[in-house]
Parts: structure tokens; C-alpha cells; sequence
């Protein structure tokens, strides 16, 4: 598949590494410019863009900037996705990094709600509680025991079924967390966050999670 990455932290560089490991034709981007992403693209054979132009016809996109750089994302960057395009948030809200965002803290929107509304297009929630190492380290063939599953939530079924093939394909089982409203049971400070289990644990862990915001993740 041709995918789109806009952000080359410790998220989307490791998912650089291994999606274009796996053969996919990756474009990735950063706020610095694709001149400062040399070195990636030397190790990986993705190629360095602008942001505006990672979304060019990608069938995935995947969005993992912190919570505070969405609404400086160029305007109109899924534009020029493919019909159908997927769209992967990463993002946490954390906010002695972000910021106070009422629309989140205030009137109850999930990150990824919030997230969905700049970039004007449905997202799937997926990455944000996984360790940046173990995208690297952590695959495990199908039926392996030790073979982690992640979360996740969204409203466009085709698009949530896109990104669980591709998560599957990475080496790791996925657990269906609902859609979008129902994302803050794999928010920051929620039993799943960061839980690294497999499929039994994961769902145990997504249905104790309470909605009420932790103190910690507050302003």
C-alpha cells in the first residue's frame, strides 16, 4: 500500500522502519522538512516530504504529531489521499505538553474527536498506549502466545478494517475498542494505556476503564 506518515518521532519513525520493511511504499514528514529526515529515509527507502504532500494518494495516512502541532497541520493535507483513505491518530492529550484544551477537558470530546475535527476526516484511533520499542521488538507471528493486541476505535468500519490488516500484518492481534466516542477507554491513565498483553487482557482492561479523566491528565 502507499502510506502517508506525518510525524517522525519515536511512533513514526519505528513505523517507518517497519512498514517499508514489509514492502509498503511509505512517504513520511516532519515539521522540519525533508531535509532533516535523510537519515530515516537512507536506512528505511521511504520517502522524505512535506507534510502538505505525505497524504498524496495514500490508502493509509497516519497522523502522530502531539496533541498541540493538529491544528498547525497545513490545511486541506488529506486532500490528496486516495478515495477511502484511512486516517490513524496516534495522539494523546497531555496536557503540561499540550496545553489546556477545553473542548476536550470542558465539554467531554475524546482526543480523537477533537483530533478528527481539524483534520476534517474520519480517524481511527490506534498506537496512542503502544511502546515505540515494541513496534520493533515486539512482533509475534499469528496463534504466538506472546503476541500482543492493541486497541482499536473508530466509526468508519472499512477504514478501522484497513488498519487492523495493516496492525495484524505488523505482528500484532487487535481488539476492536469501539468507535470514536467510545475512544477514552484507551486514553492516558485508562487500564489499557500501555498494557502490553494479548487479546483476552486487552478487552478485560478496555471494559474497567472509567470515563472520568485522571487527574494526572488534566490541566
Amino acid at each position: 500500500m502507499k502510506i502517508g506518515i506525518i510525524g517522525a518521532g519515536n511512533i513514526g519513525g519505528n513505523l517507518t522502519r517497519r512498514l517499508t520493511a514489509l514492502g509498503h511504499d511509505v512517504a513520511v514528514a516532519n515539521s522540519r522538512g525533508p531535509e532533516t529526515l535523510r537519515e530515516l529515509a537512507e536506512e528505511t527507502g521511504a520517502t522524505p516530504v512535506q507534510a502538505e504532500d505525505a497524504a498524496k494518494g495514500a490508502q493509509v495516512v497516519v497522523v502522530t504529531v502531539p496533541l498541540k502541532a493538529v491544528p498547525l497541520l497545513p490545511d486541506g493535507l488529506l486532500d490528496g489521499a486516495a478515495e477511502g483513505a484511512a486516517v490513524i491518530d496516534t495522539g494523546n492529550y497531555y496536557p503540561q505538553r499540550d496545553g489546556r484544551i477545553a473542548a476536550i477537558e470542558d465539554e467531554g470530546l475524546t482526543e480523537s474527536r477533537w483530533t478528527e475535527r481539524h483534520l476534517g476526516h474520519p480517524v481511527i484511533k490506534a498506537f496512542n498506549g503502544t511502546y515505540a520499542q515494541d513496534i520493533l521488538d515486539r512482533p509475534r507471528p499469528a496463534g504466538d502466545p506472546d503476541r500482543l493486541a492493541l486497541p482499536v476505535a473508530g466509526d468508519d468500519e472499512a477504514a478501522k478494517r484497513t488498519v487492523r490488516a495493516l496492525i495484524e500484518e505488523l505482528g500484532f492481534d487487535t481488539v476492536d475498542a469501539g468507535g470514536i466516542t467510545d475512544s477514552w477507554r484507551q486514553q492516558p491513565g485508562t487500564p489499557v494505556y500501555g498494557l502490553q498483553a494479548g487479546v483476552e487482557a486487552v478487552r478485560k482492561a478496555l471494559a474497567e476503564a472509567s470515563p472520568e479523566r485522571p487527574a494526572d491528565f488534566r490541566a
